[in-house]
C-alpha cells in the first residue's frame, strides 16, 4: 500500500484530499508547511509527494532543488492555480513527475497519483525512449527530417533549437539511430537540473572522497555514452566552469573525474539543444564562444506546433489512440468546438502540453466524442467567436477588432495570466480588465 506525504496549507482543501485518498486504498500523511514536510521527509519514507506550490514558509520548489541524483526521492507532484502554470512547469524541470491545476478534479489527481506510483516501480534505465513521435507532413516538418538524414551519418556535433515541448530529445535520437553508432548507448541528460557539483559529477563522473556523499567510485554520463551519442538537453543553462570542461572534452577526447588525477579518453557524438538563443548569450557572455561553434557544426530548427499547420490533427489522433489504450477508452474524435479551439490556441508547451490536454481530456470522456468541458479552464475562452472585421471605412471598429485579436493573442502565449499579459501590453492590470469587459473576454 503506497505512502503518500500530503503537503497542503489550507485545512480543509487538505482533509477533502486526504479523506479522498485513503478512500482509493493509500496511506497519506498530512504536512500544513514546509519545515514539517522536510522534517517527515527525514524519518519517514513516502512512495509519493503531493505538495501544493505555495506554502506559508516557502514554495513546493525547495522540496526539489535540493534533490541529490544519487538519493532516492520519491516522485513529486505539484498542485498549482492556473497562473501558476509557468512556474509549475519549471518545476517539473527540476524533477517534478507532474503537476495538476486547482480546482482539483479526483478522476486527474487519481491517474496522475498512479502514474507516478507505477513509475516509481519501474526500474531506472539509461534515457528511455521517448514518446513515439509523427513525422508530420508540413512542408517545415519535411524540411526537418530531411535534414536529419542529410547529418545522421556524418559524426558532425550537431546544435537543435526550438521551444520547449517541441521533440527536441526525438531528434536527437532519431540522428542517432541513423548514425554508425546507433548500436552503441544514446545517452540524454537534461541540463537546466543540474549545477555546480552534480553537473561536474554527472557528466564527467567522480571517484570516492571527492566531495561530501561521495561514497564511491561514479561513472560519468561521457563514458557511459562512449562509442555513442551524449545528448546534453538545454545547453545553455550549464554553468561557466562547466561550459570549459566540456569544450575540453570535445576537443581533447578526454575526461577527468571529479576528485581524480587521471584522464580517461572517451569516444562520443555529442548533439545539444536549447530553448535559449546561444548567439545572444555569447555575446552576453553568458555563454562561451568557442564552446558554441564547437557544439554548432550542423544546426537544426525543430518547429514550433503552431507553425505545424494540420500536423496537429495528426498528432491529436496518435494521442487519442495512446491515452485509449492506457486509460481504456473508445474516445474517436473532437466535436467540432474542440476542434476549433485546438486550430485556434497558441500551444506554448507545444507536443507535451498537446500529448497532456488530449490524455486528461480523454480520461474525463466516457463516449466516443470529446466535449469542451473535458478541457482545461484557460483554453475555453476560445469558443467566444471572435468578432467579425468591419468591412467599409469604419476605422473606429477596424482599430477595436486588432485590439481585441491582439489582446486574446497575448493571453493565450501567457496562459491566461493577466498580469504579465498588461505588462507584454504595456497597459495596467485596470486597463485590460475593462477591454476583457468590453470586448467580451472575461472568462
Amino acid at each position: 500500500m503506497a505512502r503518500i506525504l500530503l503537503i497542503e496549507d489550507d485545512v480543509t482543501f487538505s482533509m477533502i484530499l486526504e479523506a479522498f485518498l485513503k478512500k482509493q486504498g493509500f496511506l497519506v500523511e498530512v504536512a500544513h508547511r514546509l519545515k514539517d514536510a522536510q522534517k517527515a521527509l527525514k524519518s519517514n519514507s513516502y512512495q509519493l509527494l503531493l505538495a501544493d506550490y505555495r506554502l506559508p514558509d516557502g514554495t513546493g520548489l525547495e522540496l526539489l532543488q535540493h534533490r541529490l541524483p544519487e538519493s532516492n526521492h520519491p516522485p513529486v507532484i505539484m498542485m498549482t492555480s492556473i497562473q501558476d502554470v509557468a512556474t509549475a512547469v519549471r518545476a517539473m524541470r527540476l524533477g517534478a513527475f507532474d503537476y495538476i491545476t486547482k480546482p482539483v478534479n479526483p478522476d486527474e489527481l487519481l491517474m496522475v497519483v498512479r502514474e507516478a506510483l507505477q513509475q516509481k516501480d519501474i526500474p531506472s534505465a539509461p534515457s528511455a525512449p521517448p514518446t513515439a513521435f509523427i513525422t508530420g507532413q508540413s512542408d517545415v516538418a519535411r524540411r526537418l527530417h530531411e535534414m536529419i538524414h542529410l547529418v545522421s551519418p556524418t559524426d558532425m556535433s550537431v546544435l537543435i533549437q526550438g521551444e520547449s515541448g517541441t521533440g527536441k530529445e526525438y531528434v536527437a535520437r532519431t540522428i542517432h539511430e541513423n548514425s554508425k553508432r546507433a548500436g552503441a548507448p544514446f545517452v540524454a541528460i537534461d541540463c537546466g537540473a543540474i549545477s555546480g557539483e552534480i553537473a561536474n559529477s554527472e557528466l564527467f563522473g567522480h571517484v570516492k572522497g571527492a566531495f561530501t556523499g561521495a561514497l564511491q567510485d561514479k561513472q560519468g554520463l561521457f563514458e557511459a555514452a562512449q562509442g555513442g551519442t551524449l545528448f546534453l538537453d538545454e545547453v545553455g543553462n550549464l554553468s561557466y566552469d562547466i561550459q570549459m570542461k566540456l569544450l575540453r572534452a570535445l576537443q581533447e577526447r578526454v575526461v577527468q573525474p571529479l576528485g581524480s588525477t587521471h584522464s580517461v579518453p572517451v569516444n562520443v557524438r555529442v548533439i545539444a539543444a536549447t530553448n535559449d538563443d546561444l548567439e545572444n548569450s555569447v555575446k552576453n557572455g553568458n555563454f562561451r564562444e568557442d564552446l558554441y561553434h564547437r557544439l554548432n557544426e550542423f544546426k537544426l530548427r525543430v518547429p514550433a506546433l503552431r507553425q505545424r499547420g494540420d500536423d496537429l490533427f495528426l498528432f491529436v489522433e496518435h494521442f487519442i489512440r495512446q491515452a485509449n489504450t492506457e486509460l481504456t477508452r473508445h474516445v474517436t474524435h473532437l466535436s467540432p468546438d474542440v476542434e476549433n479551439i485546438f486550430r485556434h490556441y497558441g500551444w506554448p508547451g507545444n507536443l507535451r502540453e498537446l500529448k497532456n490536454v488530449v490524455k486528461r481530456a480523454v480520461l474525463l470522456t466516457p463516449q466516443e466524442e470529446i466535449q469542451k468541458h473535458a478541457l482545461p479552464d484557460e483554453m475555453h475562452l476560445l469558443l467566444s467567436q471572435p468578432q467579425p472585421t468591419p468591412a467599409g471605412p469604419d476605422l473606429k471598429a477596424l482599430q477595436e477588432a486588432t485590439e481585441r485579436e491582439l489582446i486574446l493573442k497575448t493571453l493565450h502565449e501567457v496562459r491566461f495570466n493577466k498580469s504579465k499579459a498588461a505588462r507584454l501590453l504595456n497597459i495596467d492590470r485596470k486597463t485590460l480588465y475593462t477591454k476583457l469587459e468590453k470586448y467580451n473576454l472575461l472568462e
